[in-house]
């Protein structure tokens, strides 16, 4: 063949059919087209391949030496093809072997991935989470890397050109120790400001979070002591000092030695996305798996 590039598919699965049908008639049948059609592929095949490829034998046709050298590698080249373009076969969690890799906090890992993470395991026992910590980095590295599957984040820090799934809305809430000397009652803010806050700074270091911009724009301060990088690491501070925090709701409400108080000053709440890069979308074990998130969170796994 001189020509590989101007050679016609539908011509290649002509002459995988003649080989094995060493009939035209029949090919014609198996194909669903004329007799007529079949020829002229044939026609078309000789020319292009310049060998007769099938000549008239005593009960049909018989192949050539170049068509008989053609007719395994071209059957198996066309059935890897074929495989290849076929629709992904649906996914069965119980038979699958997959490693996930997931950006998480630890406020996420708290409040999304450990209440999926009995179901996960379930329902595809031999499948595998690998929890990878939280960059800004690493996020906006997710829809070029093939080695993310699945993040979560704010609605406010998630990075373009990934598709997104809500799956709560979150409000911030006063933390303290169950009895903490002066959070007896509600505080008024002028006791808010007094008391020694934790401020959680992501990327390490900082002092200045939401709750300092709300009070600065009534131009208020508030007392803070300690800037740690992990709400974890804050609510355990908080539980054995009379230290405070604010802190999303869902990682305080019900842990033992913790009580929560309305901020007396109003702040933003946000929202949690799950994220993927748009490579994984229609992938069967993917969307599966985000399915399982969504409906540990007693969500419509649909939705």
């Amino acid at each position: 063949m001189n020509n590989f590039d101007g050679l016609d598919l539908n011509l290649l699965v002509t002459l995988d059919t003649l080989l094995r049908e060493q009939s035209v008639t029949r090919a014609a049948s198996r194909l669903n087209l004329s007799q007529p059609s079949v020829s002229i592929q044939l026609a078309k095949l000789r020319e292009q391949l310049n060998d007769p490829l099938l000549i008239p034998g005593p009960r049909g046709m018989r192949p050539t030496a170049r068509a008989e050298a053609l007719r395994e590698p071209l059957h198996l080249a066309l059935s890897a093809l074929k495989a290849a373009v076929a629709p992904p076969a649906s996914f069965v969690p119980k038979q699958a072997s997959l490693t996930w890799r997931v950006i998480a906090s630890d406020f996420s890992e708290q409040t999304v991935l450990l209440p999926a993470l009995n179901r996960l395991s379930a329902q595809a026992p031999d499948c595998r989470l690998a929890i990878i910590s939280q960059a800004p980095s690493r996020l906006a590295e997710m829809s070029e890397r093939s080695g993310i599957d699945l993040a979560f984040n704010t609605r406010e820090e998630a990075p373009p050109g990934l598709r997104s799934r809500v799956l709560f809305e979150e409000r911030y809430v006063l933390t303290c120790r169950h009895d903490h000397p002066q959070l007896m009652t509600l505080p008024t803010l002028e006791t808010f400001c007094k008391l020694e806050h934790i401020v959680v700074s992501p990327e390490g270091g900082g002092f200045v979070g939401m709750t300092d911009k709300a009070l600065a724009a009534q131009g208020i301060r508030r007392r803070v002591a300690l800037s740690v990088p992990r709400f974890s690491f804050a609510a355990a501070i908080v539980a054995q000092s009379d230290k405070v925090a604010v802190l999303p709701e869902r990682l305080v409400r019900g842990q033992p030695g913790l009580r929560m108080w309305e901020p007396p000053i109003a702040l933003p709440g946000f929202e949690m996305l799950m994220l993927w890069p748009e490579r994984m979308h229609r992938d069967p074990a993917h969307r599966w798996l985000r399915e399982q998130i969504v409906a540990s969170l007693g969500k419509p796994a649909s939705a």
